[in-house]
Order: C-alpha cells, then structure tokens, then sequence
C-alpha cells in the first residue's frame, strides 16, 4: 500500500525540497515532483546549486527527452506523467493544490504544505480525499526547520 506523508508548515518549500529529494535519491527512490509552472526552471536551478558538496540529478519533463527522464532520479514537473512517460517513479512529491490523479502508482506519496492559509485549505482537502480512497496518513510539521 502506498505511504502517505504530509509535511505541514513547510518555511521554505523550495530549500526543503532540495533536502527531501537529497534523501530520497540516496535511499534509491525515482521521484516524480509536482511545482507550479512558473518555479519548474526557479526549482532545476536549485538542485543544482543547493550545495557544493552535492548533486541531484534531475530533468524538467516539459523540455527533457523521454531518454533522459529514464536516467533521471527526479523529474520536476508541473503534472503527472503521461502514458509515453517513462515508468519506475517510486516517489511522488507534490507542492500542488489538486489531488493526485494515481497516488496508488507509487510507493511514497509526500505533500508539501506551506504555511500560508490557501495552500492549508487546499491540503484539507486532499487530506479528506486520502481518508476518503483509504489511505492512512502520517504527518509532519516541520515548522521549526531552518533552511541554513
């Protein structure tokens, strides 16, 4: 059955991100990462600066070759793969405020909410959808965590 995790009161999505995609890369996880359009470019630029002494590979699924998202260990993408998308993504990882289209389609599904109200609202709701499909869910708030 597929793990559910929420992170709540997440201070800085994008640095937390980099940080969670780092820990999952090296437990071997291919993860699937959903952010807003507008941050897909904002989001490759940061795992790849993010620190000196690491590196994360990654493609950006709106300009990356089918090839190249299969080697990747994380695709940033502003929607769920497709039917001509490479399988194998064990991870899911979504910034976005709809409800996943396939959450049984990977092992691990994390939720990254932040603190301000709309996106609380929005996390409410898919909270209720996973109850409602019959998930169990685990939650963090990571509200004290410090990007430095």
């Amino acid at each position: 059955m597929t793990h559910v995790a929420f992170h709540f009161n997440v201070p800085a999505i994008p640095e937390y991100l980099c940080r969670l995609l780092k820990k999952a890369t090296t437990a071997g996880h291919r993860s699937w990462v959903l952010v807003p359009a507008d941050q897909l470019q904002d989001m490759s630029t940061r795992l790849w600066t993010f620190s000196q002494a690491d590196f994360i590979g990654h493609a950006v699924a709106s300009t990356a070759a089918a090839g190249l998202m299969r080697r990747s260990a994380v695709v940033l993408a502003d929607a769920e793969p497709g039917p001509d998308d490479p399988a194998g993504w064990t991870l899911l990882v979504n910034t976005l405020p709809p409800f996943p289209g396939n959450p049984s389609a990977y092992d691990r599904v994390v939720e990254m909410v932040s603190n301000d109200a709309s996106s609380k609202v929005a996390a409410r709701q898919r909270w209720k959808r996973y109850r409602e499909v019959g998930f169990d869910i685990e939650q963090h708030d990571v509200s004290q965590w410090s990007p430095s």
